[in-house]
């Protein structure tokens, strides 16, 4: 499968080393604030994307900079052509030591 994020091929069992660029909330107000509580985010230098609804310690941790490795762990099945959103990853940040697994959209394939 060809991620719609990174432009690269994903396969399960694939794993990358990349570095966090940003690290926010996973919603924001009208006026670009975050919205405290409303699920972790992280961006990646490489193009990868993380997010989930809950508030994953290993995420919200991140700062810029840190050395992260991503493991594909599931891709989405059944998807309209060209939606790749829901492919699943296992990261652990070298910093901290912290592990946490979410998709690389909020949303699988199909807008589900």
């Amino acid at each position: 499968m060809i991620s719609g994020l990174t432009h690269r091929a994903e396969h399960v069992g694939q794993c990358v080393l990349t570095n966090v660029r940003r690290v926010e909330s996973r919603l924001e107000d009208g006026e670009g604030h975050e919205i405290a509580g409303s699920g972790s985010a992280v961006e990646f230098a490489d193009g990868h994307y993380n997010v989930d609804y809950d508030q994953l310690p290993g995420m919200d941790r991140s700062r810029p900079g840190d050395r992260v490795r991503l493991c594909v762990i599931k891709l989405p099945t059944h998807c309209p052509k060209g939606d790749t959103r829901g492919i699943i990853y296992r990261a652990h940040n070298q910093r901290t030591g912290l592990n946490w697994v979410a998709h690389d959209s909020e949303h699988i394939c199909g807008g589900a």
